[in-house]
């Protein structure tokens, strides 16, 4: 395959620059993964990089001490004015006892249970949506990815933050700008989400509710194991935290949407059996999740991963891609089956980082697919599905445009 070339190492380098590669990434990290554990990965603009194929060396690398994450992040940004970086801190890119602090205070707001008690509202808005679709068609046809599911997730996060009506729409443009992280809009962006969140926690300290907001303003009301608690600069980059992160079920919808059109087969069984859906989503997030590569880690010393030598300070990243379709994992990996069981796959993460918001994603994602088979059971692609329109982006796996027949 174009793109994949074993070394005289015997070790597979991948060159991401390739358009076979970027077209085609499961088939050429599934190829890669096949002739080693590990591959080595040509990045445009950076240094080459590791990265770990196999599901279980994956998971254990993940988890592994030796391999941290660095903060040269949004923060770091010199379009963002100097006022707004303190916030800007995420915490999916700390590590050690901070990181592990920030996550202990706030998980009870991010509970499974939570995210269900969540769910009449999210069904809403998905609802709301919905009904606004046929206004968007034209011929006949509709961009499912431009107005269902890119929208959702900030109308969602819009909802749960309890957002003034004012305020939202300012959001839904700020939320796609956001998401990017690039664009002449970000660093206007940037401050009208904080100083909208700053107004919000305001508003819920003295008027609590039944929102994320007050979730974690309760969280800093209560005094940690050891007296600690969240500071108010805490607490609104918690705010910035759930916008950046809460963008997950936008891609992941429209690739699942896009892959089930495509096979009637698991259409219909979901059609059949709607109480498939959570299972189906976990095994959407394994088949066609939008996270390709893992946020790259660099060894704090030398170390070894099944068998390669990594030395001090180089990076290394979880190719998602090739995890999730491990045949020493997944019974029938290179098979969308919406009734397999896809327990472990690696969308979400694995260890210290695993998605916060995964259970968000998860009811979000449920609520979208299900409302939508049920509102339009005649839903087609109006284009092969070889003729959707991806971004040529080697980290995600998303559509440009959806365009569907209601």
């Amino acid at each position: 395959m174009n793109g994949v070339t074993l070394n005289a190492n015997g070790v597979s380098e991948i060159d991401l620059s390739c358009t076979d590669v970027i077209g085609a990434p499961f088939a050429a990290y599934g190829l890669a993964r096949e002739h080693g554990p590990l591959a080595r990965l040509a990045v445009p603009g950076m240094a080459p990089m590791w990265a770990v194929l196999r599901h279980g060396d994956a998971r254990a690398m993940l988890t592994d001490p030796r391999f941290a994450l660095t903060a040269d992040t949004f923060a770091m940004r010199p379009d963002v004015s100097e006022e707004y970086r303190p916030y800007l801190r995420n915490m999916g890119e700390m590590e050690g006892t901070e990181h592990l602090r920030l996550r202990r205070l706030v998980a009870p707001a991010f509970t499974p249970r939570r995210a269900a008690a969540f769910r009449p509202r999210i069904e809403s808005v998905v609802t709301g949506l919905l009904e606004r679709l046929p206004e968007h068609a034209e011929g006949g046809t509709v961009d499912l990815a431009a107005h269902f599911a890119r929208p959702l997730p900030i109308e969602v996060i819009c909802e749960l933050l309890d957002i003034p009506a004012a305020d939202r729409p300012r959001w839904r443009e700020y939320g796609g700008l956001i998401a990017t992280g690039a664009g002449a809009g970000f660093a206007e962006a940037v401050p009208a989400i904080i100083d909208t969140a700053k107004a919000a926690v305001a508003a819920r300290r003295a008027d609590p509710g039944d929102d994320l907001v007050s979730d974690l303003l309760r969280a800093q009301a209560e005094d940690g194991d050891d007296g600690d608690r969240l500071s108010d600069t805490e607490l609104v980059s918690l705010v910035w935290n759930i916008v950046l992160a809460g963008q997950t079920p936008a891609n992941l919808i429209a690739n699942a949407v896009a892959e089930l059109l495509a096979r009637p087969d698991q259409l219909a069984a979901l059609r059949r059996d709607p109480a498939l859906m959570p299972g189906a989503v976990e095994e959407l997030m394994r088949w066609c999740g939008h996270q390709l590569l893992s946020m790259p880690r660099f060894a704090r010393e030398d170390a070894e991963i099944a068998g390669t030598a990594i030395g001090t300070g180089e990076p290394v990243t979880a190719a998602i891609a090739a995890a999730n379709r491990d045949p020493r994992a997944f019974a029938a990996p290179d098979i969308l089956d919406v009734t397999a069981d896809a327990a472990g796959q690696l969308g979400f993460g694995h260890g210290p980082h695993f998605c916060l918001g995964a259970s968000l994603a998860r009811v979000q994602t449920q609520a979208a697919l299900e409302a939508l088979l049920r509102r339009h059971p005649d839903l087609a692609l109006a284009v092969a599905p070889e003729a959707l329109d991806r971004a040529p982006d080697p980290g995600t796996w998303r559509l440009r445009s959806l365009p569907v027949v209601l």
